[in-house]
């Protein structure tokens, strides 16, 4: 029987195992133009506790006593559908479960790249094309400019720390944990910051007193303030996500926000989703970078099926360097 985890119930703040709940589900019969997948790597991402609210937003939210998703990569198993074979590898977001029955246009073949699978949802994936986006495009960063990260240790962030060096620029990176700064030395940053060490403001200052000229903003909070109160003119923040305010009651409080005007700060919001259309753009940039070396990878992989909701949760505690992962 296939299974699939649910959302039993709306988390208030940090969600607890609790809300969620793993059931039997009837897969649909295998219409024309649909695939039959059995998954082997599920994503989860930061983004979905935003879906557990009953709230509009740029994503629906998850529905209570309905099978969650979430990206994935499968093989295909059965497949009445033009152009996909049994054996096929393919990318979709029919994740939280072990199996699946979806229409062959929600499904995407891995590209052909010496890789392993699990990289399309790591850094040649949503967070590769996240840090690639929001880095040269968003944020317009260029060589020779001080970029500063947070949450470097992440899926995103590490990515960002390895573009931007790879691109010809001074970078800083902000995580917590001794062995999370190693990680992101290791990937070539400039200057790393212990947020739990001390404040992050004074650390950042002492290590580019002169400022910075790009955010890229992982997490929000003080680290948003602390580039806020170090921005160059005419910095440009590109606002991926801001983990830290997620489960919190109350919103943000930013301290530095005048220094927007003064500074002509650029910020700016956005979506991966945005830029669907250009992935072949970030695959040929990419693609070499990981083929080469200058960018790498590391996972953090929680095995089997029930074990997704354990591994959503790290997210929050900070158990995660690079991708987490749930292998099936």
């Amino acid at each position: 029987m296939v299974r699939a985890w649910h959302l039993k119930s709306r988390p208030h703040g940090l969600p607890a195992a609790d809300d969620f709940e793993l059931k039997d589900v009837a897969l649909p019969e295998l219409g024309e133009g649909m695939v039959r997948v059995r998954n082997r790597w599920l994503s989860v991402d930061p983004y979905m506790r935003g879906r557990m609210n009953d709230a509009k937003s740029y994503i629906a939210p998850f529905q209570l006593g309905e099978p969650m998703d979430g990206g994935a990569i499968g093989e295909v198993l059965e497949s009445r559908a033009d152009g996909f074979a049994p054996g096929d590898l393919v990318q979709h977001m029919a994740g939280w479960r072990d199996e699946a029955v979806v229409p062959a246009r929600a499904v995407n073949k891995l590209p052909d790249f010496a890789v392993e699978p699990q990289q399309f949802l790591g850094v040649l994936g949503v967070p590769g094309a996240t840090a690639w986006f929001g880095l040269l495009d968003v944020a317009a960063a260029k060589p020779g400019e001080t970029v500063f990260v947070s949450a470097a240790a992440g899926a995103v962030g590490s990515a960002v720390v390895q573009i931007a060096k790879a691109k010809g620029m001074t970078v800083v990176g902000s995580a917590g944990a001794a062995d999370k700064c190693n990680y992101v030395r290791s990937l070539g940053a400039d200057h790393v910051l212990d947020y739990k060490a001390g404040p992050i403001r004074k650390s950042l200052a002492a290590a580019v007193p002169d400022g910075i000229d790009v955010y890229f903003d992982n997490v929000g909070g003080d680290h948003f303030d602390a580039a806020l109160a170090l921005a160059r003119n005419h910095a440009r923040f590109a606002i991926c996500g801001m983990i830290g305010d997620y489960n919190s009651a109350e919103p943000p409080s930013f301290r530095f926000m005048t220094r927007i005007i003064a500074a002509r700060i650029r910020i700016r919001g956005f979506l991966v989703i945005d830029y669907m259309g250009r992935m072949g753009e970030f695959y040929a940039g990419m693609a070499p970078l990981v083929a080469s070396g200058a960018v790498t990878s590391r996972d953090t992989v929680y095995d089997g099926l029930e074990a997704a909701p354990d591994a959503f949760l790290g997210l929050f505690s900070g158990a995660n360097t690079g991708k987490m992962l749930v292998r099936l």
